[in-house]
């Protein structure tokens, strides 16, 4: 699915002209009749109704019920009052409307579904991905690509992130993305705003009351995939099983499949294997893992054109679209991961920051089994607790660090985000341009955290992570005829688990307890009771070790070395060196994705052409 949304204006219509000349192409027009929607998709992936001249698009995966949207829509006097349809719909979904004139657009909380938009011929035109609207921006470029600004490809440099709000930010020069919790307004005359209709609840319900909302969310999310077969991953952790069980409680044609592991000591393989037993109406698929891609292969694709900047998940993309090929041999459409769960429910350092200023003497023996558990030294627990620094001078001292050696094991990371920090072998002019963009958004923006809790912001900022790094591999993979799925990453559920208390996140002993407690009756016991958890140096270490020869052969025509960003021989020496930890491996992932990314950029999409490759 690919779109463009089009306001009512006088404009349009010469903007969607040469879109509209592919036979292939759908248009959905406003009351007016001018295009509103131009693009691809298919007939299950839009939901659409109309009251009057009023028009109401949900496109993706939702459980949308076209009489209750109707009826909805109708009642709404304005267009802010179909903020309801979006606080209450299950799924993972965009939702545009034309009311009187106006057009509204949005996404998701996470950005799995995310709007871009910027200014083409005298107005503002958006759509689900920024590479034609990049295109739109800079109609004069003599070459076929459009702009890639150069400041922002150094910071997907850092590592493991850049630092949100920099994160949203396209590489692409002349687009910018909706924020988090934001939707985008078009007026008649073309013009556009964006305006907060989300904020995170508080975390303050109790814990029995939080795991009912979290169960039905799960439930209705999982279920507004289910009306196709469907595929899932079945790894044997508590995520990805999680939702096999959630998927055959609603009645899901499914097919599950696991890859066995490298290392013979991650039990992930028999934990899979009892759970398959325990769903008999499904369809189960095992691969070797020595039968698939491996981790950090460096073939670049003619599909890298379309993505929206270098992949996050860019170590594994040989190995994801090999699965994809294969559940979708089997009839699959859609595939479900368990994204999400570790974010939402896993236990964040940052915890311990919310908990000793809510609950000071309780929380106490908390911070002293955590800090023994981790090894931090007493130093640097100390020092976060007590840093009471705001998101802008937090933000504007990660400049400062950029270059610094990386937190150790011994460290306690309770600040506002990841310590981020730029690999060695970035260049001079990269770091900064990097120190520079970091110190300008603190300085000028300063920008407010997501939430004034440190645990919440770091939660929904995780969230948004995941939520782009699995739209960027839908983007990357769209050929597939798969859709991948998370629905850990859906509204309903991520508002739901950030209504949990901080104290019930962090339960002495017990692994992921508000997701375990929301699923009981459907998981069973054994899986809910499982404390392992799998573990995956080996396929990395394997992955470096096939894959060295074709990294060092990139360093001898480096396309980021072209653009000044990467000094070619400090990568191969680093390449070359030892490696006894997966922590250093780390950097080497973020710079395959920009390289592999520059070298695929200029080629088209496969069957985009009409969509990507013209200039009104």
């Amino acid at each position: 699915m690919d779109f463009v949304v089009l306001p009512d204006s006088p404009a349009a219509p010469a903007v969607a002209e040469p879109l509209t000349r592919d036979p292939a192409v759908r248009v959905v027009r406003h009351s007016s009749g001018r295009p509103w929607l131009v693009g691809r998709w298919a007939d299950e992936e839009l939901t659409l109704v109309s009251a009057g001249t009023r028009r109401l698009a949900v496109l993706g995966r939702s459980t949308a019920d076209s009489r209750r949207l109707e009826h909805m829509l109708a009642r709404a006097r304005t267009p802010d009052q179909l903020d309801d349809v979006a606080r209450s719909l299950p799924g993972c979904f965009h939702l545009v409307a034309s009311f009187g004139g106006w057009t509204r657009a949005q996404g998701s909380l996470s950005t799995a579904r995310q709007i871009f938009f910027a200014d083409v011929a005298g107005i503002t035109v958006a759509a689900d991905g920024p590479r034609r609207l990049a295109q739109w921006a800079h109609p004069g470029r003599d070459d076929a690509a459009p702009a890639v600004d150069r400041d922002l490809l150094a910071l997907r440099l850092l590592t493991p992130v850049p630092p949100w709000p920099l994160s949203l930010r396209p590489v692409w020069s002349g687009v910018s993305a909706l924020g988090v919790g934001c939707r985008l307004e078009l007026s008649p005359a073309g013009t556009a705003r964006q305006v907060r209709w989300w904020r995170p609840p508080e975390p303050d319900t109790p814990p029995g009351q939080a795991a009912e909302h979290l169960r039905r969310a799960l439930l209705a999310c999982v279920a507004a995939r289910t009306p196709a077969p469907l595929s899932a991953d079945l790894s044997g952790g508590l995520d990805s099983t999680t939702l096999c069980f959630l998927a055959d409680a609603t009645g899901a044609d499914l097919l599950t499949h696991h890859w066995t592991p490298a290392d013979r000591a991650n039990d992930d393989t028999r934990w899979a294997e009892y759970a398959a037993r325990r769903l008999p109406a499904a369809r189960h698929h095992v691969t070797a893992g020595q039968d698939g891609p491996t981790w950090y292969e460096t073939t670049a694709t003619a599909d890298g054109g379309h993505e929206e900047g270098p992949l996050p998940w860019a170590r594994n993309r040989a190995h994801m679209r090999r699965l994809l090929s294969l559940v979708a041999h089997h009839g699959s459409r859609c595939h479900l991961l368990g994204v999400g769960g570790d974010e939402l429910f896993g236990v964040l350092p940052t915890a311990l920051w919310s908990l000793i200023r809510s609950h000071p003497l309780s929380s106490l023996p908390r911070i002293h089994r955590f800090r023994a558990l981790n090894r931090w030294t007493l130093t640097s627990t100390v020092r976060g607790l007590a840093d009471g620094a705001s998101f802008a001078a937090w933000l504007r001292s990660t400049a400062d660090r950029l270059t610094a050696p990386a937190p150790g094991p011994g460290d306690a990371l309770l600040g506002w985000g990841w310590e981020p920090r730029l690999p060695p072998w970035a260049t001079a002019d990269a770091i900064d341009a990097v120190r520079r963009l970091l110190r300008d958004t603190a300085e000028q923006e300063r920008p407010h955290p997501h939430h004034r809790d440190r645990a919440q912001h770091q939660t929904l900022d995780i969230v948004v992570q995941s939520g782009s790094a699995l739209r960027q591999l839908n983007a990357a993979l769209d050929d597939a005829g798969v859709t991948c799925e998370a629905p850990f990453l859906d509204d309903r559920v991520v508002e739901a688990a950030l209504t949990v208390r901080i104290e019930d996140r962090l339960v002495s002993g017990d692994f992921k307890p508000m997701l375990r407690r929301a699923v009981r009756g459907i998981v069973p016991e054994e899986i809910l009771a499982r404390r392992s958890k799998g573990e995956f140096s080996a396929e990395a270490f394997q992955g470096m070790r096939r894959n060295r020869g074709d990294l060092l052969d990139l360093c001898d025509d480096l396309h980021l070395s072209r653009l000044g960003l990467v000094d070619p021989d400090a990568l191969r020496t680093a390449l070359l060196g030892p490696k006894t930890q997966t922590r250093q491996l780390v950097p080497y992932e973020n710079t395959l994705a920009c390289e592999s990314w520059l070298r695929s950029v200029a080629a088209p999409a496969p069957g985009t052409a009409s969509l990507a490759g013209e200039t009104p």
